[in-house]
């Protein structure tokens, strides 16, 4: 591990070269007081021109889903969130090549940046196929749980999406589990369609490609992020 990155294989030379000259310019620091508490991010102060909304996603693997949606939608901050060195450098690639400029990198645990987020920032979150750890022993490792989830509905928007995905049976009735019984988030599913198909700005990432190809039922889950008074939850 590097300044909390995980590292794996060697890189390439050109994205090595990308994480020390380019990584600097977009990654996001979280740090702490003189009393040990987190500093708040000024999340204005992020990017290079206001943009009308902010959304984060949670483990961008190689990066793919997150600059399509820069691309898409260049007047949107995205946020990309992963600790793993090799997947940092894919992304610093993509944002090399293509110029993009709305796109900022947290290198680290997603937890901890969210604790540094303002109250109701954040008007959409991805977090697409996280880690199912299936041993039960690893459940404790599972992004979702009661308390994530409480720390991502303070920073969420109103009506704000929280969109996730899995190809792993067991991990979609854990994630369903604990986001039904939230009372901070409501399932947007009318039928089998609200889970079945990939949603229309969505895309087709390496992993996913893997999971259809190895005949493994992919599900898509949105919620929103309901409307209470009580914006501690």
């Amino acid at each position: 591990m590097s300044n909390g990155r995980r590292r794996g294989r060697a890189m390439r030379p050109k994205r090595l070269a990308l994480t020390e000259e380019l990584l600097p310019k977009l990654a996001l620091s979280v740090v702490t007081d003189d009393r040990g508490g987190l500093v708040p991010l000024e999340l204005a102060a992020l990017f290079d021109s206001a943009p009308r909304d902010i959304w984060l996603e949670i483990g961008f693997g190689a990066g793919e889903h997150l600059v399509a949606q820069a691309r898409a939608n260049p007047d949107v901050g995205l946020i990309g969130c992963d600790p793993f060195f090799e997947g940092v450098g894919k992304l610093l690639s993509q944002i090399d090549a293509e110029g993009l400029k709305n796109i900022r990198i947290f290198p680290g645990e997603a937890r901890r940046l969210i604790s540094a987020l303002p109250v109701a920032c954040l008007g959409k979150v991805f977090a697409l196929f996280p880690d199912p750890w299936p041993k039960k022993r690893h459940h404790k490792r599972r992004l979702v749980n009661r308390d994530f989830l409480d720390a991502l509905a303070r920073v969420m928007c109103d009506d704000g999406e929280f969109r996730l995905s899995t190809d792993h049976d067991e991990h979609g009735r854990w994630l369903l589990g604990f986001l039904l019984r939230h009372e901070a988030f409501s399932w947007t599913a009318r039928g089998p369609g609200g889970w079945r198909a990939r949603p229309a700005d969505g895309v087709l990432t390496r992993y996913e490609q893997k999971a259809l190809a190895a005949d493994r039922t992919c599900i898509y889950l949105q919620f929103k992020r309901r409307k209470i008074g009580n914006r501690s939850l």
